[in-house]
């Protein structure tokens, strides 16, 4: 067990936003937010997995819609809304959180919530990473009940989806919602015991997002290689470096979608990156060459570390591109299924990042 103080949100944010693979929401709103929670109720306990009570029932706090629009759209406490009509509507309450994803502004987004009511945090997550639908998470790919859902936005508007097909259908229904409030919606999801989240979450990950961010500072301060600062903590591998040179980008159906291309430069000068995203970055390929694919982690920072979100990206800017290693949930037959490339659209089979 942990305490999450204010003080830790900042490399939380650096470290969340870097595995977030460039979706998960602006980490420095989500900063704002959090921060302004816990100086209004306090610090948040953190459980390891392995310290969550037996009989606990643990709900999952996210986010959905579209991070552009989540930058102009600042949330309110928009979390604790969909946690207190899903509690409501099971005639239950929650005694403990955990985050859908550990990726930028979503990563710390179950703080909101989990000090508003005095909950403690899993130090867990379903994803790993980021990913842009309601589906694509290890717990329901593994047979956890992705029903009821209770969603909320930033005015006090609730709704429930007390039952569905499938965790798609639930994607479907959430995102037309999200859609309808704007694009930007928090959302809260049926209790899960210790045992479920035991079997089903990625651990450690929100530890591991400030240990990263950690990592960053420290180099900063110390004028130390912020590079090999990274890859100490995550392992991986730099696949490119350059200067973004395009950037494509539309906000449709509450997604960000697009491409950006980037110009080598140093040991990679003559050369070209593109990446695809949905929300998040799906694949990276250099000279038409496919080098990462998901689910495996492709993620971007400026020289100073800070991870580049797809909402960020810009002409000119200078990067770092890098290839994280997926979670090992991810890269079964189950988990490729839901978040492997052909899950996106693309004809490839997912071969594994080389190290």
């Amino acid at each position: 067990m942990w305490t999450l103080m204010e003080e830790h949100l900042e490399s939380i944010g650096i470290g969340a936003g870097i595995l977030g693979t460039g979706g998960g929401g602006n980490p420095y709103v989500g900063q704002l937010r959090a921060r302004q929670a816990m100086r209004e109720n306090g610090a948040v306990e953190v459980l390891s997995p392995a310290e969550v009570p037996a009989d606990a029932r643990v709900i999952c706090i996210g986010a959905i819609g579209a991070p552009t629009v989540g930058v102009e759209k600042i949330r309110d406490y928009q979390s604790y809304y969909a946690l207190r009509a899903l509690e409501s509507f099971l005639g239950t309450t929650a005694t403990a959180l955990i985050t859908n994803e550990i990726g930028g502004s979503s990563s710390v987004e179950v703080v909101v919530p989990a000090s508003i009511a005095k909950l403690p945090i899993v130090d867990a997550d379903g994803m790993g990473r980021a990913f842009p639908e309601i589906q694509m998470k290890t717990f329901f790919t593994y047979g956890i009940p992705c029903t009821p859902m209770a969603l909320a936005d930033e005015k006090g508007n609730t709704a429930i989806i007390s039952q569905a097909v499938n965790a798609r259908w639930v994607e479907r229904l959430a995102r037309s919602l999200t859609v309808q409030m704007g694009s930007v919606a928090c959302y809260a999801v049926a209790p899960m015991s210790a045992h479920q989240v035991r079997e089903t979450a990625v651990p450690h990950t929100l530890s591991l997002a400030r240990d990263l961010g950690q990592a960053v500072q420290r180099a900063r301060n110390l004028h130390e290689n912020i590079t090999e600062a990274i890859l100490g903590v995550c392992g991986g591998k730099v696949l490119f470096q350059g200067k973004i040179s395009d950037v494509e980008r539309r906000t449709t159906e509450g997604f960000s979608r697009g491409k950006v291309s980037i110009g080598g430069t140093g040991e990679y000068q003559g050369h070209q990156m593109t990446i695809e995203f949905q929300n998040e970055n799906l694949i990276a390929l250099v000279d038409e060459r496919v080098v990462c694919v998901v689910p495996d982690l492709i993620c971007l920072t400026d020289d100073r570390g800070e991870p580049m979100t797809t909402e960020r990206l810009r002409y000119g800017f200078r990067v770092t591109v890098f290839g994280f290693p997926s979670p090992e949930l991810w890269t079964t037959a189950e988990g490729l299924a839901v978040v492997g490339p052909k899950a996106f659209g693309y004809n490839l089979d997912y071969t594994p990042l080389e190290l």
